[in-house]
C-alpha cells in the first residue's frame, strides 16, 4: 500500500506495479534506438484501482502531484528491467523521458461526474483527473515550450529547479529567498542561471467541441482548448473524434490595469485516444453478423424481396418513395475507391441531390441519413459560408491557425446540406474540388496546405419557382452544370395531383398515429430497425470490395454510349462522370445485396437509378415521378420484365440470354 505523505514510498509502490503488470512494455521501450525521445507508457486506471485503491484515489484527486511521481517511477522501473535482463545488454539503452498515460476506458471513472460533456465542465472539476469526448475543430502548430530551469544561489551555492507556470502564460517566477534547508538557513535573494540547464518540450494547442448529436434540443455545442505535450503532439488533426484525459487548469488573462481578470479553462492532456476507426468495429458483434448471413440465406431465391425489406426500414414514417430509399441506401454504402498506376484516385463515395416541392420529405431523408452514418454533419445553405463549409483561418494568441469547416469535419462520413439553393454562387463553387478530388486546397494568411474531404455530400433543394419538365435541371435548380455533373444521383420529387396516391398516403399517416401500426409489424420489419441498418451499412462497406463482371461492364458501357448519343436536355449530366457514377452505384448495389461481384442485376439497378435522375429518359418511355414510386409485391418478377426492356433498348438481347 502507498504511504500518502511520502513521495518516495509512492514512487516505489507504483514502480512495483509497473514491474508486475507492464514489464513487456518497459522492455519494448528499452529496445527503441533513440534515448532522447519521449515514450508513452499507457496504463489502465482499472488496473491501478485493482492493485492499490488508495493510490488510485490519490491519482484521481491530485493528478498534478502524482503524475510526475508516476513518470519518475516509470524511469526507476525501466532501469530495474535493464539491470535484470542479460539478453537486453548491448541492444538496449536507457531512456531519459517516459510518460505514464492514464486510460480510463472501462474503469469506474466512466460516469457523468468524471466523464462530463464539455458544456458541463465547472469549477468543481478543476484539479481532478477529467475525461472529455469531442471532435477536434482546430489544430495549432507544434511549438517548443520551456519545462524547467536550474538556478544557483550566489550566497550558498545551492542549486534548485524552477518550473514555469502554465496558468500565467508559462512565466518563470523566482522564489523570494533561497529555498535551501541547511542548518544555518541561507536567506540569499540573488540567483544565477545555470548554463545548459533549460529543458524544453514539444507543445501544441488544439480545440475540441462536443458532438451536436449528443446535445439537448436548443443547446449550442461548447468547446474547450486542450494542451498536448511531448509524445502527444501531432497525433490528431482537425475532424478527428477524440477522448482526452487530463487535468483541468486555467489560464490567466493579461495583467492590465483596471481590466477584469478572467480565467479561461484549459485541459492539460495526459492521454489522447482517437475513436475514428473504432466506431464501426465496436457496433457489430458476432451475433449480428450471423443474423445478416442468415437473412440472406433465407432470401436466396428472392433476393430483391430481401433488398426491399431492408429499404423499408429507411425512413419508415414516409410511405413509399422506393426510388428515393434505394438511392439513399446506395449513397450511404458507396462504391470502391480506385487508384491507378500513376497514383490518380477515383472516388468511391457517391453524391446525391434531392430536388423537390415543399412537403415531399427531403429534410426527413437528410436527417435519417445522418443518423445512419457513423460520422455526419448537418448544415443549411443559408447558414453556411464558403469558409464554414471548407476551412477558416483564425487568429489566436497572435498566430494564424486553421479551423475545420463542415466538409472537413465530415471526412470519412456524410455531409448533409439542406436548402442547397440558398447558398451564394461563390460558396457553391468552393465545394467543387471537395466533391470530386476529395481535397480542399487552402492558401490563407500564409498557411498553404491541402486537407482531406473523403465525404459523401447529400443535398436537398427546392426548384426555382414552378418546376418545368421541358427545361433542363440547370434552369430549374439554378445550379451550374459543373456542380450538377458531380452528383451521382439527382432525384426530382414533384407534388403532382394523384387521387389514388393521396388516399394511400393519408391512410398510412393515420395508421402511424393509431393502433393499426402495432398489428402490422412482422419479424422482418422488426429486425431492420435503425441501429441494425446502421450496422449493416458499416459491415458491407468493410467486408465487400465488389469487382465488375464482363456482363455488367457491357451493360454499363452500352448505356453510357446510348446516353451520349441522345443527350439533349441533360448535357450537364451526360459527361464521363456518368460512367464513373454507374460503376459506383453498381458496386454499392452489390454491397447492398451482400455480394463481392457486380452482376448484371446490379448494373441494371444502377441504370434505373440514373434513369430516375433524367428529365427525359433514353430507355424507359415514361420516367415517372420518384415521389409516387412504391414497393411492388413481387420485385423479382418485376425485375425480369425491366431487364428484358432495358436489354432490348440497348440492342444486347443476343449477348445476354
Amino acid at each position: 500500500m502507498a504511504v500518502p505523505g511520502n513521495p518516495d514510498a509512492q514512487i516505489q509502490a507504483f514502480a512495483s506495479f509497473l514491474l508486475r503488470y507492464h514489464s513487456p512494455d518497459l522492455r519494448s521501450i528499452l529496445l527503441s534506438p533513440d534515448p532522447k525521445l519521449h515514450y508513452p507508457l499507457i496504463i489502465s486506471f482499472a488496473e491501478i484501482l485493482e492493485f492499490d485503491p488508495r493510490l488510485a484515489h490519490h491519482l484521481f484527486s491530485r493528478p498534478s502531484d502524482f503524475l510526475p511521481l508516476f513518470d519518475e517511477a516509470a524511469l526507476r522501473a525501466h532501469r530495474v528491467v535493464l539491470r535484470g535482463s542479460d539478453d537486453l545488454r548491448g541492444s538496449a539503452c536507457e531512456k531519459a523521458y517516459i510518460h505514464v498515460r492514464i486510460n480510463v476506458s472501462g474503469s469506474p471513472l466512466e460516469c457523468p461526474e468524471t466523464f462530463p460533456s464539455i458544456g458541463r465542465v465547472r469549477v468543481k472539476h478543476r484539479g481532478f483527473l477529467l475525461t472529455l469526448k469531442g471532435t477536434v475543430i482546430r489544430s495549432g502548430a507544434v511549438k517548443m515550450i520551456e519545462g524547467e530551469r536550474e538556478y544557483q544561489c550566489r550566497k550558498c551555492r545551492h542549486r534548485f529547479k524552477v518550473y514555469p507556470e502554465m496558468e500565467t502564460g508559462n512565466r518563470v517566477v523566482l522564489p523570494t529567498s533561497c529555498p535551501s534547508r541547511g542548518s544555518k538557513g541561507c536567506e540569499g535573494t540573488h540567483f544565477q542561471f545555470v548554463e545548459d540547464s533549460m529543458v524544453c518540450h514539444d507543445y501544441q494547442d488544439i480545440k475540441i467541441q462536443e458532438s451536436a448529436q449528443l446535445l439537448d434540443i436548443g443547446s449550442i455545442p461548447r468547446s474547450i482548448p486542450v494542451v498536448l505535450m511531448d509524445d502527444l503532439v501531432d497525433i490528431v488533426k482537425a475532424g478527428d473524434d477524440v477522448v482526452v484525459t487530463g487535468v483541468l487548469s486555467a489560464k490567466w488573462s493579461s495583467d492590465l490595469k483596471d481590466v477584469r481578470c478572467d480565467l479561461d479553462p484549459v485541459l492539460v492532456a495526459n492521454f489522447v485516444w482517437r475513436t475514428n476507426e473504432l466506431k464501426s468495429e465496436i457496433d457489430i458483434p458476432d451475433d449480428v453478423m450471423k443474423k445478416f448471413k442468415q437473412f440472406w440465406s433465407e432470401c436466396r431465391d428472392t433476393p430483391l424481396r430481401g433488398r426491399n425489406t431492408i429499404l423499408q426500414g429507411i425512413c419508415p414514417q414516409i410511405f413509399g418513395l422506393f426510388t428515393v430509399k434505394l438511392a439513399v441506401a446506395l449513397t450511404l454504402i458507396g462504391g470502391v475507391q480506385h487508384v491507378d498506376a500513376s497514383g490518380m484516385k477515383i472516388r468511391g463515395e457517391p453524391h446525391m441531390l434531392l430536388v423537390g416541392d415543399p412537403g415531399t420529405g427531403k429534410s426527413q431523408f437528410l436527417k435519417f441519413a445522418a443518423k445512419l452514418s457513423n460520422r455526419s454533419v448537418i448544415t443549411t445553405g443559408l447558414g453556411s459560408t464558403s469558409a464554414g463549409l471548407t476551412v477558416t483561418a483564425v487568429k489566436d494568441g497572435g498566430e494564424w491557425m486553421l479551423e475545420a469547416g463542415a466538409l472537413v469535419l465530415a471526412d470519412g462520413g456524410l455531409c448533409c446540406i439542406d436548402e442547397f439553393d440558398s447558398m451564394r454562387e461563390h460558396d457553391r463553387a468552393t465545394i467543387h474540388e471537395a466533391m470530386e478530388q476529395q481535397t480542399i486546397s487552402v492558401a490563407k494568411a500564409g498557411l498553404v496546405t491541402t486537407l482531406s474531404t473523403r465525404t459523401t455530400v447529400f443535398g436537398a433543394t427546392n426548384p426555382k419557382g414552378q418546376y418545368d419538365p421541358n427545361q433542363c435541371l440547370s434552369v430549374n435548380t439554378t445550379l451550374s452544370g459543373p456542380l450538377l455533373s458531380r452528383f451521382d444521383i439527382v432525384l426530382v420529387l414533384l407534388d403532382t395531383k394523384n387521387p389514388e396516391w393521396d388516399a394511400i398516403v393519408s391512410s398510412h399517416i393515420l395508421a402511424e398515429k393509431g393502433e393499426a401500426r402495432k398489428n402490422n409489424s412482422d419479424g422482418l420489419e422488426h429486425m431492420w430497425s435503425l441501429p441494425m441498418i446502421r450496422r449493416y451499412i458499416h459491415y458491407v462497406k468493410q467486408h465487400f470490395k465488389p469487382v465488375l463482371t464482363k456482363e455488367s461492364e457491357k451493360v454499363i458501357s452500352s448505356y453510357y454510349q446510348l446516353q451520349r448519343r441522345s443527350a439533349n436536355h441533360n448535357v450537364a449530366r451526360t459527361t464521363v462522370r456518368m460512367l464513373e457514377s454507374l460503376i459506383r452505384l453498381a458496386q454499392a448495389h452489390a454491397r447492398l445485396m451482400f455480394r463481392d461481384i457486380v452482376t448484371q442485376l446490379d448494373a441494371i439497378a444502377a441504370i434505373l437509378c440514373i434513369e430516375s435522375s433524367m428529365t427525359t429518359s433514353a430507355i424507359v418511355d415514361s420516367v415517372g415521378n420518384a415521389l409516387h414510386s412504391n414497393f411492388t409485391d413481387n420485385p423479382d418478377q418485376e425485375y425480369v420484365k425491366q431487364e428484358k426492356i432495358i436489354l432490348e433498348k440497348l440492342r444486347m438481347i443476343q449477348t445476354f440470354p
